[in-house]
């Protein structure tokens, strides 16, 4: 395995906050509510939270000293998303940090006065969880998962890893926004590569598999998966069903890279968990959600997963292997 890193810096930065002594913070142990969109066992959730953790304890908020962190899972189980947000709220927390659009609204449905941060949204204004990104008024906060011109940027790798790219589905969930972010870079890319985008909206396993069979019967089909809740649970059947397929696919998160996806490149996740430890300290301290701005994304990173490639027949370019973070041999 290679490692690499890289850091783009975009628009927005985390604030910084000097390490407060804990007399100086008071007594009073602070609750932090904390609902995530997978499972417990999920092995991408360790790295976020232990950088959450770390980050607060940094600032000065230890878990287990003075503050509680409560975690709450929902997997690929969307039914368990309201009854974990109700019962977040009903600890009374001081502040619930939430990762998805989806646990973020179903928390902001049950509370319009305790701080919500979310760790990642890919857009909270077309999602309706804040009005505006640089005053969000309301109790609800956060960091933003998206950069509208990752869609380019997808089409143009997934073009250089796949030269004879002809078509390229979007699989979604038309519950989730996510594409609309995307789409106006990957249709200009699209003209200038003469790709054809091919939109693939799923609610479930069946119509995933549906869709990448037919994208897989001829030649030059190529898949883009959008980050949400519902791909986010369903990585494992979307894998699968590409690589059966023979269809090369490159997606918006790491995870899917390292369980045996093609090839990934987006927000470095780890990273957002730990900036969203930035907003819980402010707001603990006093600051108001709806006077933090939304944050935008500053660390990307992209994933290689050459066994993958291997498999698809498919030679990855050194263009390709000089800007990756990870290769997965």
């Amino acid at each position: 395995m290679i490692l690499r890193r890289e850091f783009i810096t975009l628009l927005g930065g985390a604030a910084a906050w000097p390490l407060v002594a804990h007399a100086q913070q008071g007594d009073r142990v602070r609750r932090i509510g904390v609902l995530m969109n997978h499972d417990e066992s999920d092995p991408v959730v360790k790295p976020r939270i232990s950088a959450f953790t770390q980050a607060l304890a940094d600032l000065g908020w230890t878990d287990g000293r003075n503050v509680r962190v409560d975690l709450r899972w929902f997997g690929d189980d969307i039914n368990r998303i309201r009854p974990l947000a109700q019962e977040l709220v009903s600890l009374q927390p001081d502040i619930i940090v939430t990762s998805g659009a989806a646990a973020t609204a179903a928390v902001q449905r049950e509370t319009r006065t305790i701080p919500i941060v979310f760790a990642n949204s890919v857009d909270p204004v077309a999602s309706g969880l804040v009005e505006r990104l640089d005053r969000p008024n309301g109790n609800v906060t956060g960091f933003a998962q998206y950069e509208a011109t990752l869609g380019g940027k997808w089409l143009e790798l997934l073009s250089e890893i796949a030269p004879g790219l002809k078509r390229a589905a979007i699989i979604f969930n038309p519950d989730f926004p996510a594409p609309l972010t995307y789409m106006p870079s990957l249709e200009t890319a699209a003209r200038s590569l003469k790709v054809v985008p091919i939109m693939a909206p799923v609610h479930s396993d069946i119509e995933v598999e549906t869709s990448i069979i037919a994208l897989g019967r001829e030649p030059g089909g190529g898949l883009f998966v959008m980050p949400d809740t519902f791909t986010v649970t369903h990585r494992a059947s979307i894998i699968s069903a590409a690589a059966q397929n023979n269809v090369p696919a490159v997606y918006a998160l790491s995870d899917f890279a390292r369980d045996g996806g093609l090839l990934s490149y987006g927000v470095d996740q780890v990273d957002t968990w730990r900036r969203a430890a930035t907003y819980v300290a402010r707001i603990l301290r006093g600051d108001k959600p709806g006077d933090l701005p939304v944050q935008f994304p500053t660390k990307f990173e992209m994933v290689v997963n050459r066994k993958t490639a291997t498999a698809l027949g498919l030679a990855i370019p050194p263009s390709i292997l000089l800007r990756a973070d990870e290769v997965i041999e």
